[in-house]
């Protein structure tokens, strides 16, 4: 167990801290103050693309060093940091857009700092997924974000069927070069009916939500092409009614992967086949592990 104090001046002072400081994904007024005041107090700023970064630097008067530091970096870049926080230096870890660490490069670093002791404090700021959601007009109470869409279409109809079986929202990233296929792969997998909405250019001049059903979106697209960075979201439970309410999936969780089996074969006219997959999927295991149990090798 560890209990972290990120303010505490009775602890060990000696130490650096690291700041993970989320950075405007569109509109440049949506960096906080206490963002601004971090970048300039610390010794060194990460910054995933320096190219993009420094443009942040130069609207808003930032002249601390900074240097790369993204998914490529290497290990031994990881224990050179380290150094320079266990010496006393703070340093801040930024992403080209939003929160660091969200599809983004960083956890190494983090994971190292705990390791070491050394405070990890986040500051709160602009995400894409959150900002859409919250406008979306779909259930914000329950959410998940998957991060990008997959790309390969088994991939695809693996997590659209997760999507359809959870009451809840699904929120994705995705390319504009790409959009028109998810939608094509939602409509496939979740139906005509499913509600889905495209939120692209947050916080831009040019910032739209286009929501409605997979059928329309499917229609609007084929007649309209999108450019810009764009959040997924979809409505979750479009296939609850196909294998059960949630709360009878969610009861059969305390039952041998047999009995879970069985019931899909039973309740839901499932092939022993499917029902296997099914399971493995619901309780994210390995299909070997539900087969060995349902045959009781």
């Amino acid at each position: 167990m560890q209990i972290q104090s990120s303010f505490n001046q009775s602890v060990d002072t000696t130490k650096g801290r690291l700041y993970l400081v989320p950075t405007p994904i569109g509109n440049l007024e949506d960096m906080t103050f206490r963002a601004i005041n971090t970048l300039k107090s610390v010794s060194l700023v990460l910054a995933e693309d320096t190219r993009h970064t420094i443009k942040l630097f130069n609207h808003f008067e930032i002249d601390t060093k900074m240097r790369s530091f993204h998914e490529h970096s290497r290990p031994h870049e990881v224990d050179e940091l380290i150094e320079l926080l266990e010496t006393g230096s703070d340093l801040a870890l930024v992403s080209d857009a939003g929160l660091p660490l969200i599809n983004d490069p960083g956890h190494p670093l983090v994971q190292a700092c705990m390791q070491a002791e050394i405070s990890v404090i986040a500051l709160p700021g602009a995400n894409a997924a959150l900002t859409a959601l919250i406008a979306s007009g779909l259930s914000s109470e329950t959410f998940t974000y998957y991060g990008f869409f997959p790309r390969a279409s088994k991939e695809q109809k693996a997590v659209l069927n997760l999507v359809g079986s959870r009451m809840e929202t699904a929120i994705f990233y995705e390319s504009p070069f790409r959009i028109k296929k998810a939608i094509q792969a939602i409509h496939k997998e979740l139906g005509a009916s499913v509600q889905v909405v495209i939120a692209r250019e947050l916080t831009k001049r040019y910032e739209e939500y286009l929501r409605g059903t997979a059928a329309e979106l499917v229609a609007y697209l084929d007649e309209t092409t999108l450019k810009g960075e764009i959040v997924l979201m979809i409505e979750g439970g479009q296939l609850a009614d196909a294998m059960g309410t949630n709360a009878e999936i969610d009861g059969l969780a305390e039952q041998p992967y047999k009995e879970q089996v069985l019931y899909f074969i039973e309740e839901e006219a499932m092939s022993a086949k499917d029902a296997i997959k099914h399971v493995a999927k619901l309780r994210d295991v390995k299909k070997q592990v539900v087969y060995q149990a349902y045959h009781e090798i």
